[in-house]
Order: structure tokens, then sequence, then C-alpha cells
């Protein structure tokens, strides 16, 4: 049991690191962009544009903050049951890896809308019009688009049975 309790304490410290970066390079976003024209970095690729996003992915959902802040809350205290739950064995270690960046996004996120009422985005590719966006949700994108990855070709059933059981 110390073992896990251990892992799960370095779980939350990644989860806190990584959810830092996220609101460090937000607010030197805002600092730098807020109320000026957009910094290009690769002329018709890529470039830092500032946008407060007052709804959900891709600006879906308008002004419905208190509707994200309670998924969101629940999300997060859902992947730290399932962090706490999950063996802490090598085979486990990506799904791991994944439940750290979708709370570390989802915080990141929630916590510009309970501070700010929207989320700051920053980043945009040009050339193929994809919406603005921030790191958080490249943690949230990432970590979402891996464990579709690991749950289709790498993890049985039966790995996640042992995750309901929570052998000791």
């Amino acid at each position: 049991m110390k073992e896990k309790s251990r892992f799960l304490i370095i779980d939350i410290i990644c989860i806190i690191l990584l959810i830092a970066f996220d609101l460090i390079t937000k607010y030197f976003a805002a600092a730098s962009l807020k109320g000026n024209d957009p910094y290009v970095l690769i002329k018709g690729v890529f470039e830092f544009r500032y946008l407060e996003n007052h709804g959900a992915a891709f600006s879906m959902f308008q002004n419905k903050q208190l509707f994200f802040s309670i998924i969101a809350f629940i999300a997060v205290f859902f992947i730290l049951f399932m962090l706490y739950r999950t063996p802490v064995t090598r085979h486990y270690r990506l799904l791991r890896i994944c439940l750290i960046g979708i709370a570390a996004g989802a915080s990141g996120n929630l916590a510009d809308r309970l501070a700010l009422g929207y989320v700051r985005d920053f980043l945009y590719f040009v050339l193929i019009d994809f919406p603005i966006f921030n790191v958080a949700d490249i943690y949230v994108t990432c970590s979402v688009f891996l464990l579709v990855i690991l749950i289709l070709f790498y993890y049985k059933e039966e790995d996640f049975n042992e995750i309901k059981t929570h052998r000791k």
C-alpha cells in the first residue's frame, strides 16, 4: 500500500507541474498577445493569436462555464480514483500517463474558467485553419488519442478487470 500511495503522490505532483506549465504559457500569451496582432512564427502555417474562449473545445457551447466546471471536477475526481486503483506496474505505465495528461489538461482549463470565466487560447495553425487552442488542450487531445490506441491494441479486458477488482 505504501508503494501505491507513493506513486499516487508522484502522479499528483506530475499533474500539478503540467498545470503550472499550462498556466504559465497562458499567462505569457495573454501578457504579450492580448490586444496585439498575432505573432507569426511560420508565415501561413503557425502563429500565436490570443483568444478568450467562453465555450468548450473549438469554442462550442459558449457561456456554459458552470457546466464545464462541473464536468471537469467530476473528470479529475474520477481520474484520481482510477490512478489510485490502477496497479503500479510497468504494464499500466502508459495508462497512468494518459490519465495524468487528461487530468492536467482538464484542471488547467478549469483553473482559467474559475479564475477568469473563460479559457485563454493562443496556438493557431493557419495552414489548416484549425481552431485556436492551448497547452491544456494538447495534454487532453494527445492523452485521449493515446488512450484510445491503448484500449484498442494494447490492453485487454482482463487488464481493466484488475483495476475494477483493485487488488492491493
